[in-house]
């Protein structure tokens, strides 16, 4: 068994009693929750309890990422365009580049999903422009005739939860001073990482708050500067197997783009998403992606 097929199957196992007994008790869809930071395989933990949750659990169990609820491109050049002096907004990723609607409208028809018909999962094609991306025309969107389960939901910023203005003003302010992690926030002006923080609210209360989900895992790390080690070795591997990718010094800009929002928000996050404990493991890894500890919280 692999490192990562252990540290899945150790945080999975610690939800797998109660996942099963709130199967028991709703025919609702379990919303299961994974964050992960750049480079530490969420995407791969995503996949991985989809094939355990079916095959040896009985449990029928699909995926999306928040990836898939992108904006369609000519959107996200909206969005670019609408303040070019804002860099966050130089490329997807960051929460205002997404489809609220589309999001708020699929779970909603998640859930009163009872298997008859088809239900279409909102797909985002990444190689359209470029690279720049492009909603997936519908009839090539992936369907569901059968009532899931468990529905697990992934994505960079699943999970985190605006904070107070002031709050992102202090945590400016001690980037400016030289005092957090990495200090990326620095890196742009205030106005923009409150216009952030704002988006970040109206997915809370549309499709990504602690009341959209019922369990939570979150991949962390004890040193933030071991994410840019990790994307880059993530990115040597794809150049092995297919000959192309970024640069190294286009990748650590590539995380340079989502470390604000880690800097700022993950401290939430590490204190617990839920009123009452239990429903989320954090699994802390090393610089080697082997875990540290995990913790209930």
């Amino acid at each position: 068994m692999t490192t990562l097929e252990s540290n899945i199957r150790r945080a999975l196992d610690i939800l797998l009693p109660k996942i099963k007994e709130r199967h028991q008790q709703s025919s609702a869809p379990i919303i299961l929750g994974i964050t992960g930071l750049q480079g530490s395989g969420k995407s791969t933990w995503a996949s991985r309890i989809v094939d355990i949750l079916s095959s040896e659990h009985q449990l029928y169990t699909i995926t999306i990422s928040l990836d898939d609820l992108y904006k369609t491109h000519d959107d996200l050049i909206a969005q670019r365009d609408k303040d070019p002096e804002n860099k966050l907004y130089r490329t997807r990723g960051q929460p205002g580049t997404h489809d609220e609607q589309l999001a708020g409208t699929f779970f909603k028809d998640l859930k009163a999903y009872t298997g008859e018909g088809e239900l279409k999962i909102p797909s985002f094609d990444k190689s359209k422009f470029k690279g720049e991306g492009d909603r997936a025309p519908e009839p090539d969107w992936p369907t569901i005739t059968k009532k899931p389960d468990v529905v697990v939901f992934e994505g960079w910023c699943v999970g985190f939860q605006p904070l107070p203005a002031a709050s992102i003003e202090e945590k400016h302010n001690l980037a400016l001073s030289g005092k957090l992690p990495v200090n990326t926030p620095a890196q742009h002006e205030l106005a923009h990482v409150l216009e952030v923080n704002e988006n970040l609210k109206r997915y809370c209360d549309v499709f990504m708050g602690p009341q959209h989900f019922d369990f939570f895992i979150h991949i962390d790390t004890d040193n933030l500067r071991n994410v840019y080690t990790w994307r880059l070795q993530q990115e040597h591997k794809m150049i092995e197997v297919k000959g192309t990718g970024m640069t190294d010094d286009q990748v650590r800009a590539f995380v340079d783009g989502y470390m604000p929002s880690y800097e700022m928000y993950l401290d939430k996050l590490r204190d617990g998403l839920f009123e009452d404990k239990g429903r989320l493991v954090k699994v802390v890894l090393t610089k080697e992606r082997e875990i540290e500890r995990v913790e209930q919280l």
